[in-house]
């Protein structure tokens, strides 16, 4: 009789630092959030975070793992793909303020910065690419539409630029849905 094996403590306590830096990071920013206060959230010493991660950029990589979860637009009409990719972007912006906080962080911080871009050069071009008739269009229009984004998100929730922080979220999605469809339907220039 085969029994499931055990998770091993070490993995229990990986996964509890992990979740600690996020939450921490996410709270305090990048710079502010020290390997000490995530030490004792996790409940543990500060020289086993360095044990486990090594050091605080490690560390943050391993709290930044972000699924954007790319939504599933296989019945969404072709002309409103844009609006659609608009507005999930918008909701995982509004609902995941670690992934605000990455985005401060990738500002001043090389480490965020290259977070950042692993995460949407792999989600969002491999999203494009099934969307896109060529394919091998999918990385440069995924980078059109990260800018797009990153951008809004920016200049909405880090910045707080007024007339893109005061904008009703439906105003907001078509404009960026306009041209977020563009990027994904338009013949190239």
């Amino acid at each position: 009789m085969m029994s499931t094996p055990r998770p091993r403590r070490s993995d229990a306590t990986r996964e509890a630092i992990r979740l600690a830096a996020r939450e921490r990071f996410a709270a305090n920013g990048y710079e502010r959030a020290t390997i000490r206060a995530i030490a004792a959230d996790a409940d543990i010493d500060p020289a086993m975070v360095m044990r486990y991660f090594g050091n605080k950029e490690k560390l943050f990589a391993a709290a930044a793992e972000f699924d954007l979860r790319m939504p599933d637009v296989s019945a969404v009409p072709t002309g409103r793909l844009g609006v659609t990719l608009a507005a999930h972007f918008l909701g995982r912006w509004e609902s995941d303020e670690t992934l605000n906080a990455l985005l401060r962080a990738a500002v001043t911080h090389p480490a965020a910065a290259e977070r950042m871009r692993e995460i949407f050069a792999s989600q969002v071009a491999t999203f494009a690419a099934t969307i896109l008739p060529d394919p091998t269009q999918a990385t440069a229009r995924a980078a059109l539409i990260s800018t797009q984004m990153l951008g809004a998100a920016l200049c909405r929730f880090v910045l707080e630029l007024p007339p893109v922080a005061a904008m009703p979220r439906e105003e907001l999605i078509a404009w960026l849905g306009g041209t977020i469809q563009r990027y994904l339907t338009a013949a190239r220039p």
